[in-house]
């Protein structure tokens, strides 16, 4: 009998002894010693505004079930960028251009789990020259320029074709939204690219003429530009520039007025008049129709091209909301690469909007 309580005693000692261990053990438990714990969620990571010598990684939220606090720590070719990140963004500079780079997200939760995501990115090229695109830009009116990893556009807003918006001999009234009655005064002689208006009127058109327009725009883009993570819409205002040196605008007329009301001001290359210059909304019949023209230069630095792709010598199925996709183009030499084009989607039934959608890249303000 005493041998039984013997054993007896020393099998408690070794299941007390045994569970003691076991309390002491956090591995695999939540930091209570009772919970298991649950490792973050997994996610997403994605490398924007790239350029020759920088980048900008971002990665979506890790989540955790157990409630614990998530930090991040981002490597780059094997070596640690930072640790104990709480947001979800790390700008890294000193890159090498024309370099591949690989790396790796970590999240982690405090208590021993963790999830990880990978990424890779090529660096941008130095650029020697300037696209090929550029050599379709009009060089009476516009001057373009490499400025280190940059493309500078200067333009003095003039078009290079014939338009009924030049001055002219016929005096012509419009009255504004504000009921104020606005005169374009009659010119001695007309413009030498002035033509009579066909698909408008002189009753129709906007006030002010083409020559009334004295300035300049200067439009400052990457020369490898990027897609952003995330679309910005157009605003009022010049929103590209085009190939004749005039500027490119969206498809609104004023501050929540559709282009719907404007149209029949529109001359036989979509562009009118307007309190800042003479300026296209649509198809730009002057020199493209139904074609993969060159339209012009978009302010994210994404070339515009008419409604057909060089690539295929036919309307693009694969572009984006804003118009754009990737592929080659009569610039590329052989290259894929982003770009815009005029959507084959009719507007009023006879129309064609030059660029309806958001910018798709990081847009520079035309100035």
């Amino acid at each position: 009998m005493k041998n039984y309580f013997k054993i007896l005693m020393a099998f408690v000692l070794v299941a007390i002894a045994f569970f003691a261990c076991s309390n002491d053990d956090n591995s695999g438990n939540d930091g209570d010693g009772v919970t298991t714990n649950q490792a973050p969620s997994s996610f997403a990571v994605s490398v924007t505004s790239i350029t020759e010598t920088t980048a900008s990684i971002n990665w979506t939220e890790a989540t955790d079930a157990d409630g614990d606090t998530v930090t991040y720590t981002v490597t780059l070719q094997g070596s640690e960028l930072a640790s104990s990140l709480s947001v979800l963004t790390l700008d890294v500079t000193a890159l090498t251009p024309s370099t591949n780079y690989s790396g790796t997200v970590v999240s982690s939760d405090g208590n021993g789990g963790s999830s990880s995501a990978p990424f890779s990115f090529s660096t941008a090229s130095t650029t020697s020259s300037l696209h090929l695109a550029f050599a379709e830009f009009d060089t009476d009116n516009t001057d373009i320029m490499l400025s280190g990893s940059n493309v500078v556009i200067e333009s003095n807003g003039l078009p290079n074709h014939t338009s009924p918006y030049w001055s002219n001999t016929t005096e012509r009234t419009a009255v504004d939204p504000m009921g104020n009655t606005l005169v374009t005064p009659a010119a001695a002689v007309n413009h030498p690219l002035f033509v009579e208006p066909t698909v408008t009127s002189y009753e129709m058109m906007a006030p002010g003429n083409i020559d009334d327009f004295v300035g300049s725009y200067t439009l400052t883009v990457s020369a490898n530009p990027q897609l952003a993570a995330t679309s910005t819409s157009t605003g009022l205002g010049p929103i590209g520039i085009a190939v004749s040196g005039s500027m490119i605008y969206n498809d609104e007329e004023g501050p929540n007025i559709p282009l719907n009301s404007a149209v029949g001001s529109l001359d036989y290359t979509a562009a009118h008049t307007g309190p800042q210059s003479y300026h296209y909304h649509l198809e730009t019949k002057a020199w493209s129709n139904d074609d993969d023209a060159l339209i012009g230069i978009i302010a994210d630095g994404f070339f515009l091209y008419g409604r057909k792709c060089n690539s295929n010598n036919d309307y693009p199925t694969d572009l984006d909301v804003s118009g754009g996709h990737t592929s080659t183009t009569q610039h590329s030499e052989g290259a894929s690469e982003y770009h815009y084009h005029i959507q084959n989607e009719p507007f009023l039934n006879q129309f064609y909007i030059l660029f309806p959608g958001d910018y798709q890249g990081t847009p520079s303000n035309i100035q």
